[in-house]
Order: C-alpha cells, then sequence, then structure tokens
C-alpha cells in the first residue's frame, strides 16, 4: 500500500528528471547508479572510493529488503537521488529509502496463469528516464510508471506471450527510447529488438533478428525455419553516443539442439548487432557461433573500451562469449581483430582469420551424448562483466564445466517448448568457476581468483580498488583489483543470479546485491 507520507518522500527525493545528458554524464554522479550497467559503455565501474583496499574488512550488512517471491532474484537496482528502484520477479517495482530501505511505493502486475519461460519468471531491473520508471514483463509488456508515485502511465503490448514471447530484460533508455528486447528462444519466437517513445508507449523502430524474405541473411535459413528461427535479446546492451549505434547481444537459434531442421549459418542468432539508435538500422553485425547447436546465447554485455590493438588505436567492443573464447572488435566497423579461448573449450581446433571458429568433428549433439566444453550455461552467461579505468582490466566471472548434449526429434507446436534435444552434466566431471581479470585489447589473463562451483553472479569493480562478486554458494566477497586477492566475505544464504552495484547516501558509500530472495545492502560500520 502506499501512503501519503511515502509518496511525499519518494517526490521530495527524486528531485530532478533523469534526461539523456544525465545518463551520458554518469560518471560525474558517481553517487547515482542510473542504468543498468552503471553506464552505457557497460562497465559496471563504480569511481566510489570511500570503501576502498585498505577498509573493505569492516563492511557490515546496513539493511536488507526481502521479496515475496520464491522466484529467482536477479535484479540490478537503479539509485536516482535518494531513491532505490528494485525490480522483483515476476515483473513487480519497488522504491525504497536508500538509507534504511523502507518501502515508499511497490507496483504489482497480475500475471496471467499459462506464462511461458524456460527458465522462471524472471527480471533482471528497470530503467529511468524524464520522471518515469520503466520494467518489462514476463506477459510481454512494457510499463511506463511515475517514479514518484508508482502509478502506471502507459502500457505496451511487445509480443503475445501464448506464442513464447516474454520479458525478462532491463530495459536501455537513451535520448527519447526505452530499448526493449525479448526472451523465448526455446519456444520458436522470431527474435526481436525494439525502441518505443518513452513519453507515449508508441514503437518507434523494430529490428527483427531472424531476417525475413528479402532481407539480408535470410538466406541462412533452410525452407521456412527463419518463422520460428528465436535470437532472442534477453540481456541490456550497451550505446556509444560517439557512434551513435546501440550493441546488442543475440541469443541462440530454434531449436536448440536440432540443426538439422535449420540448415545454414542462422543469422542473426548468436551475434552482437551494432544498430542506429534512431532508426534500428543494422550497420554491422558479427556472429560469434555460426549455426549453432549448443545453445550458446550470445546475450552477454558487450563492454566497450578504447584500447591499442597491434599499434593502432581503437574503439573497441570485448565481448567474452558463452561459446569459450574472447573476442575483440573495432565498434565503428565491426571488424574482428581478436579471439582466444578464455575458458575449456573442445568444440573448435581456433578462430580463423575473419573470426569464424574453425570446428571439430564429432562435436554436435547425439542420439546416445556428446561431451562438449563448454557447458550449456557457458563460459559465461548473462550476468555482467566489469571493466576498471582505474586498473584497466577486465573482470570476469568464468564457469569451467561441460556438458553432454543429446539430439532429439524437432516438432514446433506454438507455445511449447521447441528443443530439439537437451543436455546433462557430464558423469564424474570436476566442475569449478574463477574469477579471471584480462588485459582488454589482449585477452592475456592478468589474475585469477578460482572460486569453488561454476558461478552465476556478476561483478562490480570500483575506484577503491575492489572488485564485488558473489558465489553460487552465496558467499557475497571484495576482491583487491590489481593482485585478486581476496579481502573480505560474507555468507548470504541463498544461491547468487544477480549484478552488483554501488552508491551514496547521506555521504556514505554502500554497495548492494539480490543474495537468495534478499536484497542486501553493505556499508562500513
Amino acid at each position: 500500500m502506499r501512503t501519503a507520507a511515502c509518496i511525499l518522500a519518494a517526490s521530495a527525493a527524486l528531485s530532478a528528471q533523469v534526461t539523456h545528458e544525465r545518463l551520458l554524464d554518469a560518471a560525474r554522479e558517481p553517487g547515482n547508479w542510473m542504468t543498468y550497467s552503471g553506464n552505457f559503455a557497460g562497465h559496471r565501474f563504480s569511481p566510489l572510493t570511500q570503501v576502498n583496499d585498505a577498509n573493505v574488512s569492516r563492511l557490515k550488512v546496513a539493511w536488507v529488503y526481502t521479496t515475496n517471491s520464491l522466484q529467482k532474484f536477479e535484479t540490478t537496482p537503479l539509485v536516482i537521488d535518494g531513491v532505490m528502484y528494485v525490480s522483483e520477479p515476476p515483473s513487480n517495482v519497488v522504491a525504497l529509502d536508500t538509507r534504511t530501505g523502507r518501502p515508499l511505493w511497490r507496483y504489482r502486475r497480475p500475471m496471467p496463469p499459462d506464462i511461458r519461460v524456460c527458465c522462471g519468471q524472471v527480471n533482471r531491473g528497470v530503467a529511468a528516464l524524464g520522471d518515469s520508471i520503466f520494467i518489462g514483463t514476463v506477459d510481454s509488456y512494457l510499463v511506463a510508471l511515475d517514479a514518484k508515485t508508482g502509478a502506471v502511465r502507459w502500457e505496451t503490448k511487445v509480443n503475445e506471450y501464448k506464442s513464447g514471447y516474454s520479458v525478462t530484460v532491463a530495459p536501455l533508455a537513451l535520448k527519447d527510447k526505452v530499448v526493449i528486447g525479448v526472451a523465448g528462444g526455446e519456444y520458436g519466437i522470431r527474435g526481436h529488438l525494439d525502441a518505443y517513445d518513452a513519453k507515449s508507449g508508441k514503437l518507434a523502430w523494430r529490428f527483427y533478428t531472424v531476417p525475413g524474405p528479402g532481407e539480408p541473411g535470410h538466406d541462412t535459413w533452410a525452407g521456412d525455419s527463419w518463422k520460428r528461427g528465436s535470437a532472442g535479446t534477453w540481456v541490456t546492451g550497451a550505446y556509444d553516443p560517439e557512434t551513435d549505434l546501440i550493441y546488442w547481444g543475440t541469443g541462440n537459434p530454434g531449436p536448440d539442439w536440432n540443426g538439422e531442421v535449420r540448415k545454414g549459418d542462422n543469422l542473426y542468432s548468436d551475434s552482437i548487432v551494432a544498430l542506429d539508435a534512431n532508426s534500428g538500422q543494422l550497420k554491422w553485425h558479427f556472429q560469434f557461433t555460426p549455426h549453432d547447436v549448443h545453445d550458446w546465447d550470445a546475450t552477454e554485455v558487450p563492454v566497450l573500451v578504447d584500447g591499442e590493438v597491434r599499434g593502432q588505436k581503437r574503439k573497441l567492443v570485448i565481448f567474452p562469449n558463452r561459446n569459450a573464447f574472447y573476442y575483440v572488435l573495432d565498434r565503428v566497423s565491426g571488424q574482428f581483430l581478436l579471439g582466444k579461448a578464455y575458458a575449456k573449450q573442445t568444440w573448435a581446433k581456433g578462430l580463423d582469420d575473419n573470426g569464424k571458429p574453425i570446428r571439430l568433428p564429432g562435436t554436435f549433439p547425439s542420439i546416445q551424448g556428446t561431451a562438449v566444453w563448454p557447458s550449456v550455461a557457458g563460459a559465461n552467461n548473462w550476468y555482467s562483466p566489469s571493466y576498471s579505468p582505474k586498473t584497466g582490466l577486465l573482470y570476469i566471472n568464468v564457469r569451467e564445466a561441460g556438458s553432454l548434449y543429446f539430439f532429439g526429434e524437432a516438432d514446433f507446436k506454438l507455445g511449447e517448448q521447441y528443443n530439439g534435444g537437451g543436455f546433462r552434466a557430464i558423469p564424474g566431471e570436476e566442475e569449478w568457476g574463477a574469477v579471471r581479470a584480462f588485459r582488454p585489447a589482449t585477452g592475456e589473463v592478468a589474475w585469477e581468483h578460482k572460486v569453488f562451483s561454476p558461478p552465476y553472479a556478476g561483478l562490480l569493480s570500483t575506484g577503491g580498488n575492489l572488485v564485488f562478486g558473489a558465489t553460487s554458494e552465496a558467499q557475497f566477497f571484495a576482491l583487491n583489483a590489481t593482485t585478486g586477492k581476496e579481502l573480505y566475505r560474507f555468507q548470504a544464504g541463498g544461491m547468487v543470479r544477480s549484478n552488483p552495484m554501488s552508491y551514496l547516501s547521506g555521504g556514505k558509500q554502500y554497495v548492494a546485491m539480490a543474495m537468495g530472495n534478499s536484497l542486501y545492502v553493505f556499508g562500513l560500520e
């Protein structure tokens, strides 16, 4: 329930609108966290230094907010002018006082009983623009809320949930638009990325990640397989104001493990696409795994940095891919510059001069099961990497595991899962994980911090020379960003599938992360 006092408190705290200019200059407001990755470049870096490598051992829980859901809690909170905006599963939003965790308002969305999702009714976060908060819903809507009260301003249907479409991604707000992708790759959807007018909710443009007849790339799909080609867009991308391009990763082709019914490279699945922010027009693409039969979505967060490659300064996009290869591309042209394995992989001899994988024989799924590394969950997944301009290093939570991949029949029925096989763990395999620090332009490993099992949590680097993250066993930790030495550990008690962030409230730095079914907020004692 919203009370008048709560509404007044929220109204007073949100003292200024979130303009595109504020989002562009996010580094000038280190106390706020106004977009999913902290900035448009996908860095997930906080310049704050109050919590640092000298005092992080004194970190204590400041407050905890617990959800009323047992679904996976995958959110990244936003903090804007003293108010924290948190998405809760399945598609709810709560505004919290950043000092105490006291709820200011709550939006609850009723869900139909027949939602189709592969991996839980989840939501990864909200976006802010003007005086509105935006959330995508698992019944496939985009909703605009009044930032001061939580009242619904408008809602727009993105696609038909009964056909398998859902929205689990945190939107990306820029200029006067809200960009949002769709999930549903296990239901034979036709993937797309949309931009909506932030004021009205009207569709501004749509880019289909599976090209139709007459569109470039359509000939990479045999027969009519493009109609159910999947290639979802379920993780937030990045934006470069200089090129005015949006960079977004795409998911697996459908069906997942049976490639016989969709012969060809299957563009633009398992790709990064660079789209004009105003029109949605494709400027370039790069496909990481042509004709994917291992469910290696390329929906990781693109990281935009400037660096030197072979003596030449370049604008780069770094993409540590689920398929276990680390890619460096020119973000202006899409040119492949570098690629190398960064985790155990047994499916490719390497990459050719254009970055195309050189597949090894005998690695496709089979009826009896084929053991291949990396696993279905990949060497990396949807959770966020972090780039620190302070250390010049890129931090990635890496998974070291393989899977047995099975080939099966692919019979498409609208609204039902369309997998064409399956997978399971390799018997007796010792799976593990690690935080690895990479030199961005070369992929060289600077240090490694091993963890017990493959992680599902993202990372945050800070101006205090720290890297924050968590293990699958609910161990929240802080590492020295330069050396990887562990400096702090806290047992939260629930599996972690989220990303950390940091903010200021009352002049004090806090670090927040969703763990289990609760949001934990830490500060110095």
